[in-house]
């Protein structure tokens, strides 16, 4: 099952819910690869803006994934109360280029929120986002906060660590799913990467998720795919992640990473960390849940 078919069968499910039924995913296997493998972009640069155009340039340009009227959600990590030296939150020239990105192909509505750890509102302000959204000067795009009345229970079928969990309804309902999360070290699930970014759209209390982490991400990713992801390896947190606080724990990359395969982007900015992707465990529930490629060998570079 492809990313839009799963997300049209979960939209046709919400929408059951609304008359009074719970919706229901059912994690159903995908079909093999084709023997050619999925693309993954990575580039490199100090101009942030053009970086970001030459990395989704490269995939086949934002145009791709996005089509006229469609309504997207750009999902970055906004979790923490951090300034981007410090590399918590990914970085605001990644986030607002790949909006402009998306107004560019014809997005109807363009909406990013994230369910922060700290504070929402100085999350907002300190990770920069805010403020670089607003030289868009577009109506079109929108930084929201999180409405805790919109969150929806969904009955995940299949399920390896839950068999139920609180998604938020306008993720779901979204036509196009831009993951954008920046490379950090984690504590518990080693790295936190695109996987774990969906962390920010999932209601109840996530802490009982990092019991059984690498399932539990590979059900919540089962239920929303990610049509994009983009990876932000500009700089990225090597200790005390993932939410930092020491500059001298910041290494400075200055890279990109892109593919329509959330594993695979995963999988290749593990290396980032001098990590194979099989140390990383989301990453393998990822893979043995047909969620995507992890090894390498099988990626299209482009």
């Amino acid at each position: 099952m492809t990313s839009f078919d799963r997300r049209t069968f979960v939209k046709a499910a919400l929408a059951a819910a609304a008359v009074g039924t719970v919706p229901i995913v059912d994690l159903l296997p995908r079909p093999a690869q084709a023997a050619e493998g999925p693309p993954l972009a990575v580039r490199r640069g100090q101009d942030i803006p053009k970086l970001v155009r030459d990395t989704v340039g490269a995939l086949g340009g934002m145009s791709r994934f996005v089509k006229p009227g469609q309504s997207v959600v750009v999902k970055p990590n906004i979790g923490w109360d951090r300034t981007v030296e410090l590399a918590a939150n990914t970085h605001p020239e990644v986030v607002r280029t790949l909006v402009e990105l998306c107004l560019e192909a014809g997005a109807k509505k363009v909406r990013l929120f994230d369910r922060t750890c700290n504070d929402p509102r100085r999350c907002y302000t300190q990770s920069g986002i805010a403020a670089a959204l607003e030289t868009l000067k577009s109506a079109r795009a929108e930084l929201e906060h999180i409405d805790p009345r919109a969150f929806r229970e969904v009955t995940i079928k299949g399920g390896k660590a839950f068999p139920s969990w609180e998604f938020y309804q306008p993720a779901l309902e979204a036509d196009v799913f831009i993951n954008v999360p920046i490379a950090k070290h984690h504590s518990i699930s080693r790295l936190t990467l695109a996987m774990k970014n969906l962390m920010g759209v999932i209601g109840g209390s996530r802490g009982k998720l990092h019991t059984d982490i690498a399932e539990a991400l590979a059900d919540i990713n089962s239920v929303l795919p990610s049509d994009l992801t983009v990876i932000d390896a500009t700089r990225i947190l090597v200790a005390n992640g993932p939410q930092g606080g020491r500059p001298e724990d910041v290494r400075r990359l200055d890279t990109l990473i892109a593919s329509p395969d959330i594993v695979a982007a995963d999988a290749y900015a593990a290396t980032l960390f001098d990590l194979k992707p099989e140390d990383v465990p989301t990453i393998v529930a990822g893979a043995r849940r047909g969620l995507g490629i992890m090894d390498l060998k099988r990626v299209r570079m482009v």
